[in-house]
């Protein structure tokens, strides 16, 4: 079935509420283990209809931010959600509290525990307002940067329309095209700095009625990490500070070489070559049948999920007026699908999007037998290890794509370790954000950019007012909408580079690696599973060192 096709009907949350509490209560009551198993199955299914609906309404308000319908439908489940997490935590804490809990780990594994105590631990009714607060306001921050339409070169463009003149090899084209960018953010500046106090007050007000000291502390329970804190994520921080920032300063010097400048500013950084940077071949549908053909040449799994993804349209690709920026990839769940969302703009971006969200959607795809939905998915860090790592996997059929393979890989590499000093600086921001929740505006931007200065100390914005005061993270949704998550990316970036070095050593026995890894969904804890994989924890002693050596030696 088309994703077109699917039906998609609101979830009558009364009725909805009614049937999940008759199942939860004779759950509580069972008087068996069978019983209780057959009743999670049941409630389950429930979940997974709820979900199902909600992921189809935003993944077509995504397509179209300016489809009334389905607006409409984002508001309603922006309302009803926070009910819906409710009877969640629910059933969460009698799974906690069950009689038959052993039988149950038995069958299920620990992890469903781990989960269940967390999302007991970070749920109260008392919150409820709050999160239906927390969804506006990020719904509300999607429809302000959707509505971006910046005049440039003779015709009103959206944020990931202007990309490709980012990458201009003719430097004013480039210098202008960021301003333009930037003119959009800074004429909505007050909006942004509304949005995000809003959410931070809202955040903070959620940590204190649950008991938390701060914010920080529930949002690692919201991300569910179950084996590592802050400390290990401070300590990974610095050790990043050690290790990647000598070295990112010294790729960037050597691009300032390459493109014989004279000093690089930040609208150079994104430009790895004089000559331009590796375009791809072909319109969208192009690159898509060449997808086809490297996922049939990568293995008979990637080959079955392409062509299930392809035949069923679980793609929307194309960047159009209306659409949200970004990429992402979820899952509906009544129809073992995933879905892929992105906007092509004519770049490397493109090939990138084709293999990171493929990434997430083949491991989906391989665990979607799952009974239970939280085995389906594994925690965001681990998430990003598939798709990040896919990336690399695909290196061999990157001809496809590329009449400059060499320069695409060599870039691609290259900005891959560069993005790590960016994203501790996200992380290390937030964690400064919400110790100290009653910063104004501009104390954030001037927070900011002082991180900033200290991961990234060769960024030069030049005579740009707004990002030299500390504008450039309003762009960064992750911030906004997805707090603590940014991390994810850098813990998943240094298990992605082990599974680079190791491809080329012995392809076949580290892809074999990785589908053992794809196939276990989320049905162990992050750091369970980087064992599993046969990879490093990036929290050790000597990971982010060795990644660095690695690294060096490859772009040499």
């Amino acid at each position: 079935m088309k994703f077109t096709e699917y039906q998609y009907e609101r979830p009558n949350i009364k009725t909805f509420e009614e049937q999940f509490n008759q199942l939860l209560d004779a759950f509580i009551e069972a008087e068996n283990y069978k019983e209780q198993d057959e009743l999670m199955g049941k409630i389950n299914t429930l979940r997974n209809e709820f979900e199902s609906m909600e992921q189809i309404a935003y993944i077509r308000h995504t397509i179209n931010t300016e489809d009334r319908v389905y607006e409409e439908e984002q508001k309603y489940f922006d309302e009803n959600g926070p009910l819906y997490e409710g009877l969640v935590a629910k059933y969460y804490a009698a799974l906690v509290d069950s009689k038959y809990k052993d039988a149950l780990k038995e069958k299920w594994g620990e992890q469903i525990f781990h989960i269940a105590k967390l999302k007991v631990k970070s749920f109260s009714q008392e919150i409820v307002e709050d999160l239906k607060l927390e969804n506006r306001l990020m719904s509300e921050y999607t429809k302000l940067l959707s509505s971006a339409k910046i005049p440039f070169e003779g015709e009103e463009r959206t944020i990931p329309q202007l990309r490709p003149f980012q990458m201009s090899k003719d430097l004013e084209m480039r210098k202008s095209a960021n301003e333009a960018k930037y003119k959009f953010f800074k004429e909505n500046e007050e909006k942004f700095d509304e949005i995000y106090d809003n959410l931070v007050k809202v955040r903070t007000r959620m940590a204190k009625k649950l008991g938390y000291e701060n914010f920080v502390e529930l949002g690692y329970d919201r991300m569910l990490r179950t084996d590592y804190n802050k400390e290990s994520v401070k300590n990974l921080r610095e050790q990043v500070k050690e290790y990647i920032v000598p070295l990112a300063t010294k790729l960037r010097e050597k691009q300032r070489e390459r493109l014989n400048l004279e000093k690089l500013k930040y609208y150079d950084e994104i430009l790895t070559f004089l000559d331009g940077n590796a375009k791809p071949k072909g319109d969208a549908e192009e690159i898509l049948e060449a997808g086809k053909k490297m996922y049939e040449g990568l293995s008979h799994e990637t080959k079955v999920f392409f062509e299930y993804m392809m035949n069923n349209e679980l793609m929307d690709v194309l960047s159009k007026t209306g659409k949200s920026p970004g990429g992402y990839c979820t899952y509906i769940a009544k129809y073992k699908a995933p879905f892929i969302f992105s906007n092509f703009n004519g770049t490397a971006d493109d090939i990138d999007v084709l293999t990171h969200e493929a990434g997430h959607a083949f491991q989906v795809y391989e665990s979607k037998e799952f009974e239970i939905p939280e085995y389906n998915f594994p925690t965001l860090e681990a998430c990003e290890i598939h798709s990040m790592s896919m990336e690399f996997f695909t290196y061999p059929w990157m001809n496809l794509f590329f009449d400059e393979v060499d320069k695409y890989k060599f870039g691609h590499v290259s900005e891959s370790f560069l993005f790590i000093p960016y994203g501790v600086v996200v992380d290390e921001f937030q964690h400064e954000v919400y110790e100290n929740p009653d910063m104004n505006p501009k104390e954030r931007k001037i927070k900011w950019r002082e991180i900033e200065k200290k991961y990234l100390p060769h960024r030069d914005y030049e005579d740009n007012e707004f990002l030299e005061e500390g504008g450039y993270w309003y762009q960064q949704g992750h911030i906004f909408k997805n707090p603590f998550y940014y991390i994810d990316y850098v813990l998943a970036e240094i298990c992605a580079f082990q599974f680079l070095k190791k491809s080329k050593e012995d392809f076949d026995h580290a892809w074999n690696d990785y589908l053992r890894l794809c196939k276990a969904g989320g049905s162990k804890s992050f750091l369970e599973l980087v064992e599993l994989a046969k990879l490093k924890s990036p929290f050790g002693e000597d990971s982010v060192k060795l990644v660095a050596r690695e690294i060096e030696k490859y772009l040499r």
